[in-house]
């Protein structure tokens, strides 16, 4: 009997009508397995991952492959993106065992839960020295029934093996300028110059060290971090990774180059990446980072945005190519044929400025969309139409599937972008779009205790618990919510969180964190890891919600534990700089103060208030928090004996428990913001 049918994930729910008579990962399911002395298949996977539909196809949706599953294991199917501590440890051991990792994820376990054999990707045949599914399978159940002894032994090895591995060992304090400056020395190493980002293929967009390099940039003047960032965002943004037509970027490029997507759209991805563009115009002015930051955003409304308020995980790679073969990037490429399909005359006018040519760029003679031509003047009123007319068509095609599951994490990513994103440019609807989401995540992944569920769909809240990301991100978006609406609730929403953290997931002898709660399911190892992955770690997101709360309230206890965990960085920024971004963007921020500012007028409707407190937000310094509002408000801390000037509007600029005089004009703010 296959019990996926009433998941909330996606990604289960795509496996529900599987001859595999799948569980859903739960203390049944291991019940089952050592009732009937089975061994447990863990498959773990997400909704977007190409190999795993593949896989799925391949083998879990063949009669003969499940019939054998079905007699010899217990099959339990996990999403990564709902259960990411599940995920975490046997991701641990499969990188641990094999030198490498990804997903599909194929572990074994015993009936405790103890892994002792890893995998990925199997194919249904042998294929390029690999094993096919069925010889593993076999192998597997011959070694259970014959050696279990031997299998017992190795489980419980490895087991010990993953408790006995320490996390790198934090610095008691916070890294300062030598260690930032050696950072940026390790990513001037790794910086790819003539094509912009860091290492080689596959390349993904590094949005949280392009963060630190801004911030870097905005404290110390540094031009070669400021370059680093223009240069990586101008070479994304013109190449295929970036969707020409309807904005948003893909996961990753296949080439150094950008040009070849992996084609899936994740909501994190563009999330971060819409926020760095927003804060790439802030330090330059460039249009073309204000019209990614614009045009990502729009993206994230218009493709992602559900029925509730929330935002999607994301779009699938694949996608029907009109044949009824589900196809990778089918929905997004272009042959010469098909632009003169849709464009007649106008046709060779966008093969030369999307560089879409007879040979392509992808497969089968078909091109990714870029924008190559560096030089070379082309009609802008000629290239919207181009743009729009190719955007109608190809709205008609089939649409990749979305995985409408709502993620508390990477929503509070969202939140920050589009709150941001909307105040720089005058766009109050995007604004309201963050403000949407948050309201979601309060009124359906927040309980009465101030726990966070980790997803929800529909409306329905899912079973998981919240992890430490959750408590940071979702922090981090309404600590950005408030500084931009001047609504005090979203304030006193992330303390709320951050209280959590403190008292569930940080050690309380040395100030690390965990991923997960210390009331939360007990795995074989509780996972904490304070490196960036795609997204930024749970440790360092905290952690950079926690001091921008500080700043906002004066919490001595916050402060502390985010320098506390800051220690980390200070032992990983200088050796893995790549992987720890946003923890160095936190400890910028640290050193820059954080600035504090607070901004007071007669009231919202005022222009004057409005000039200075946007003129606020649109400073560079590294982590400000900017409170708005009445002298006799009493939503932010800030605010507190903050008076007019002479009956006029006014900005209160604090760093380091010294304050400058207040200021009136603009121009004065954005002085003393520099």
């Amino acid at each position: 009997m296959n019990r996926l049918a009433h998941e909330t994930s996606p990604y289960l729910l795509q496996h529900a009508d599987n001859p595999v008579d799948w569980w859903p990962w739960s203390a049944e399911a291991f019940a089952e397995a050592r009732r009937t002395n089975r061994p447990v298949l863990l498959s773990v996977g997400y909704s977007s991952c190409h190999w795993c539909h593949v896989m799925a196809h391949e083998s879990f949706e063949d009669q003969a492959t499940a019939d054998y599953l079905n007699e010899h294991f217990v099959s339990v199917k996990v999403d990564r993106e709902e259960r990411p501590d599940v995920d975490a440890v046997y991701m641990e051991a499969v990188q641990a065992a094999t030198g490498h990792g990804g997903w599909p994820m194929t572990v074994f376990l015993t009936p405790d839960a103890e892994p002792f054999y890893f995998g990925t990707y199997y194919p249904p045949a042998p294929r390029h020295g690999m094993p096919s599914f069925r010889q593993v399978l076999e192998g597997v159940q011959q070694a259970w029934t014959t050696r279990h002894d031997e299998v017992s032994e190795v489980a419980g090895k490895i087991v010990r093996d993953l408790a006995q591995r320490e996390i790198v060992r934090q610095a008691a304090e916070a890294p300062g300028e030598q260690e930032l400056a050696q950072a940026l020395l390790g990513l001037t190493r790794e910086y790819d110059p003539q094509r912009g980002g860091f290492g080689g293929a596959p390349k993904f967009p590094a949005s949280m060290v392009l963060e630190f390099l801004l911030r870097h940039h905005a404290r110390t003047g540094a031009e070669g971090a400021l370059q680093m960032a223009v240069d990586t965002c101008e070479r994304m943004a013109r190449g295929g990774i970036y969707d020409q037509l309807g904005g948003g970027f893909a996961r990753y490029s296949v080439d150094r180059d950008w040009i070849v997507p992996h084609f899936e759209k994740m909501l994190y991805d563009n999330a971060l990446l819409c926020r760095v563009y927003a804060h790439l115009w802030r330090a330059t002015g460039s249009d073309l980072a204000r019209r990614v930051a614009l045009e990502t955003a729009d993206f994230l409304v218009r493709e992602l945005r559900t029925a509730e308020g929330g935002f999607a995980s994301a779009l699938d790679a694949d996608s029907d190519d009109g044949t009824g073969r589900h196809v990778e990037g089918a929905y997004y490429v272009w042959t010469p044929a098909q632009l003169r399909d849709v464009l007649g005359d106008d046709a060779e006018l966008a093969a030369r400025y999307f560089g879409v040519t007879e040979e392509g760029t992808f497969e089968h003679g078909q091109s990714v969309l870029q924008l190559p031509q560096t030089e070379g003047l082309f009609d802008a009123e000629k290239i919207a139409s181009v743009r729009r007319r190719l955007f109608d068509a190809r709205a008609r095609r089939p649409a990749p599937g979305r995985d409408d599951k709502i993620v508390a994490a990477w929503n509070g990513l969202a939140v920050a972008a589009l709150a941001e994103t909307g105040a720089y440019f005058g766009r109050p609807d995007l604004v309201e779009a963050a403000l949407g989401a948050a309201d979601l995540l309060v009124r359906v992944h927040l309980d009465e205790h101030a726990r966070l569920a980790r997803t929800s769909k529909d409306g329905r809240v899912g079973p998981n618990a919240g992890v430490l990301e959750d408590y940071g991100d979702v922090a981090e978006g309404f600590l950005a919510l408030a500084s931009v609406t001047g609504e005090g609730v979203w304030l006193d929403f992330a303390g709320l969180l951050l209280d959590q953290v403190l008292a569930r997931f940080t050690d309380p002898e040395t100030g690390a964190l965990f991923d997960t709660a210390s009331d939360a399911e007990r795995l074989i190892r509780r996972p904490q890891d304070p490196t960036d992955n795609a997204a930024p770690s749970g440790w360092t997101a905290a952690a950079g919600a926690l001091l921008g709360y500080a700043a906002h309230t004066g919490s001595e206890t916050h402060r502390v534990a985010a320098e506390r965990a800051l220690g980390v960085v200070k032992t990983l920024g200088p050796r893995v700089p790549r992987f720890i971004g946003w923890g160095l963007a936190v400890a910028e921020a640290l050193l820059d103060g954080p600035r504090e500012v607070a901004v007071v007028g007669p009231g919202p409707d005022d222009e004057r208030t409005a000039a200075l407190h946007r003129t606020a937000l649109l400073g560079a310094a590294p982590g400000a928090v900017v409170a708005c509002g009445t002298p006799d408000g009493d939503e932010f801390p800030l605010l507190a004996g903050r008076t007019l000037i002479d009956g006029a509007p006014a900005a209160y600029v604090c760093r380091g428990f010294v304050c400058d005089l207040p200021v009136t004009d603009p121009e004065a703010l954005r002085a003393r913001l520099a």
